[in-house]
């Protein structure tokens, strides 16, 4: 191994390439060979089994950043013509000044000057690594949505691409990519074989990843939808709309931990949001806190969360809802670490205390407060609830709360009814199975927090006589879908709803054939109807023209 290559040195002959360590380096020659002669040389000297990227800049030397540090290429600097050069071989820069080689995965990106002339290239090596998501391969076979975090070039967009595989070679799933700047499948019109038979949908201009990914959906009927690099307030707006449906999602996002997203206002919103609540002043005594504290606005758009500490090792998150919860309410919450051995397997899990890498609370960013107030629940008989795979003492919390008439027991043969989430009731084992047999009522909470246990609460209480909400919601859809199909309306907005409803709302209008897209913040977040034609972006109640 060499550190640096004299520019003025010329091998007489060509250097003999390292021994092929993986089968994609035949693919990276194609990187090398597009590179200035001396550069190439350099590279095929010092070999290219770790490299991670090329760095050209006019007027400097040229340098390589492998996973072991950066060295020097050679003594001389870059100059124009072997810009040009290195331009002229690889396809055309779009908006977002990024390049490649047709069906590979490298990346070529640019840096302009004012003039918009190019003066540097950061060509970056891009590998297929099939089983890199097998650490998280149990989230994959879940079904449940998924968000990648971590630095760049620590392997997110790899294992993003090996989970497309996965989903649609090994799992059998409709998959659909939409791939900006082509970072998933390649570049060129035919995608890399490292997503397997995951379809690809390609983004022509970064700002409009987000209409991409709402036409996925519509048109083309995934069961999962694959996303890169989500950071924008419209991306994570149209992955809440997507989530809302059903669909799957599998994505990326700016951000190295989980601490990052809940700082940033344009992007918590895929981990559920974080409010401003004003608190009674019974609840706030109860608690022991101040009247204004931060809670999670909504459910999160993506169940888990993965950081990518590095590429052997990464801290899991498989219930984003309660880590969050937790963390808002300053309660200790963990995260399982699990490492990668050299042969791709999992060689430990432990679970370890996450605490958020912030120096500083939380800050409210300008989100509009909420009061909250608890009527007293009537008394009557005391209901008896066994608690299965939820926090028993969120339990607790949320009966004193509502001051429900209800009790906690430890046994089915004691129980009135069985709280649980839906992976423990899809099972059925144990005291779900016996309670069942039973009679007893089961109710299936749909994340492990103290609101939804509350809100559960509330509902057994049985007061009034009220329509079921999701049956006037569904009514109200149902009309509305008649407003467009058969009197001709452009649009039609519907009742803010919750999520669960929402997504009902989804489906039944994919099922009568209208558009539908989710608008708004929680607690005012709603569907809107659309007739054939119209788009997300045309205002609501505009006359089609």
């Amino acid at each position: 191994m060499v550190d640096a290559i004299p520019g003025e040195e010329t091998p007489t002959h060509e250097p003999v390439m390292q021994a092929p360590t993986d089968p994609y380096d035949e693919e990276i020659r194609f990187l090398i060979d597009v590179l200035p002669a001396r550069v190439t040389s350099a590279v095929r000297a010092r070999g290219s089994t770790d490299l991670i990227e090329v760095i050209l800049d006019l007027g400097r030397v040229p340098t390589a950043r492998y996973t072991t540090g950066e060295i020097t290429l050679s003594g001389d600097e870059v100059t124009e013509q072997e810009l040009e050069q290195v331009v002229s071989r690889v396809s055309q820069f779009g908006e977002d000044n990024r390049a490649g080689i047709p069906r590979t995965l490298h990346r070529i990106s640019a840096i302009r000057n004012r003039a918009g002339r190019i003066v540097g290239l950061t060509c970056r090596i891009g590998r297929s690594v099939s089983g890199s998501s097998n650490v998280i391969r149990d989230l994959v076979e879940s079904g449940r949505s998924i968000l990648l975090l971590g630095a760049p070039g620590v392997g997110k967009t790899t294992m993003l691409r090996d989970v497309a595989r996965m989903l649609a070679d090994e799992l059998g799933k409709r998959v659909v990519i939409v791939d900006t700047s082509n970072e998933i499948g390649g570049d060129g019109d035919v995608p890399h074989p490292g997503i397997g038979r995951a379809r690809r949908m390609q983004v022509a201009r970064p700002d409009a990843q987000h209409e991409v990914m709402i036409e996925a959906v519509e048109n083309h009927t995934p069961e999962v939808i694959v996303i890169d690099e989500i950071g924008t307030a419209q991306e994570a707006d149209a992955a809440r709309t997507i989530a809302e449906r059903g669909v799957q999602l599998v994505g990326t996002a700016h951000g190295n931990t989980l601490s990052n997203l809940m700082q940033n206002p344009t992007l918590s919103d895929l981990i559920g949001g974080i409010e401003s609540v004003t608190l009674s002043d019974e609840e706030a005594r109860r608690r022991g806190t101040q009247k204004t504290v931060l809670e999670r606005r909504n459910p999160p758009t993506f169940d888990a969360l993965v950081e990518i500490q590095s590429f052997s090792r990464v801290a899991v998150h498989e219930d984003v809802s309660s880590t969050v919860d937790a963390l808002l309410r300053g309660f200790e919450a963990e995260a399982e670490v699990r490492v990668v051995g050299d042969q791709g397997e999992v060689e430990t899990i432990e679970r370890l205390p996450f605490v958020p890498d912030a120096d500083e609370p939380l800050a409210i960013h300008d989100q509009p407060e909420r009061a909250r107030e608890i009527a007293p629940a009537p008394r009557g008989p005391e209901k008896r609830i066994l608690p299965f795979g939820i926090s028993r003492a969120r339990l607790e919390s949320a009966i004193h709360g509502t001051r429900s008439a209800a009790t906690i027991v430890d046994s089915v043969r004691d129980a009135d009814a069985v709280m649980t989430l839906r992976p423990y009731y899809r099972r059925r084992s144990g005291p779900l199975k016996l309670a069942e047999e039973r009679g007893i009522p089961i109710y299936v909470l749909r994340n492990n927090t103290t609101t939804q246990m509350e809100r559960q609460l509330m509902a057994l209480r049985g007061e009034g006589d009220l329509e079921d909400p999701t049956t006037a919601a569904l009514r109200e859809t149902e009309e509305a879908i008649a407003t467009i199909s058969f009197r001709g309306a452009a649009s039609v907005e519907l009742t803010p709803q919750n999520a669960y409803i929402r997504r009902l709302q989804h489906e039944l209008a994919t099922r009568h054939g209208v558009r539908s897209v989710s608008k708004g913040r929680e607690p005012f977040r709603r569907v809107t109807l659309m007739a054939e034609g119209m788009s997300p972006g045309v205002p609501w109640g505009e006359a089609r023209r």
